[in-house]
């Protein structure tokens, strides 16, 4: 078993749809490639051949909440056992877009699924397993309808109503008050060089705490 100094950092982005996370998905990986680390993106649900399947169901197929959860999770074991686990042992970092904060923010936030049975999942598929740090970026519910009105095809989770993103984007809020040292909230108001200035600073802060 590698020394726990050397092993990666997992450092997941989070919040609603059009909060803007994707756009600083590639810098964030540079700077970090920047500082000597190997970096590997990826994303939830997805990042096996499995998981891309499920995806696929779960952002357009119609099916319960509860179901929703159960996929997010065997999406998300099969994630971490193939792809995961392996490479923070290996050193890599991983940055992943989404990871289970999000499905207690959508499916229960959202959706209304108990969170204790969110709760029972998570400890069945991961054990005590979870993110070094979360970046959850945070914009206002019209602002996040806004930027999806681009033309493109929505998902059925993008499809929904002002009123559903808001108690997701509550959620988000309160589990980062509930843990605020590993989940930063981030202005994405903001221009995206002050978005980015902000995240180098929590950035950095993790990097040094990495080589302690």
């Amino acid at each position: 078993m590698p020394d726990t100094r050397q092993r990666g950092r997992f450092i997941t982005l989070e919040g609603i749809d059009g909060a803007g996370k994707s756009t600083h998905l590639p810098w964030l990986k540079k700077t970090l490639e920047r500082d000597g680390r190997c970096v590997w993106i990826t994303r939830e649900p997805g990042g096996t051949p499995l998981g891309e399947r499920l995806r696929t169901m779960l952002l357009h197929e119609p099916m319960t909440p509860v179901t929703e959860a159960l996929l997010m999770f065997a999406a998300r074991r099969e994630h971490c056992e193939r792809e995961i686990w392996p490479r923070l042992d290996e050193g890599t970092w991983i940055v992943c877009d989404r990871f289970t904060d999000a499905t207690f923010a959508y499916q229960g936030g959202g959706h209304g699924v108990p969170l204790e049975t969110i709760a029972a999942l998570e400890r069945a598929a991961l054990g005590d397993f979870g993110p070094d740090l979360t970046l959850v970026f945070d914009v206002p519910v019209e602002v996040g309808r806004e930027r999806l009105a681009d033309g493109r095809t929505l998902d059925k989770f993008e499809r929904e109503q002002g009123e559903f993103f808001a108690r997701v984007r509550e959620a988000y809020l309160r589990r980062a008050r509930a843990d605020s040292r590993r989940m930063r909230v981030i202005d994405s108001t903001l221009s995206p060089a002050a978005v980015r200035s902000e995240l180098a600073a929590i950035v950095e802060a993790l990097v040094k705490e990495a080589a302690l």
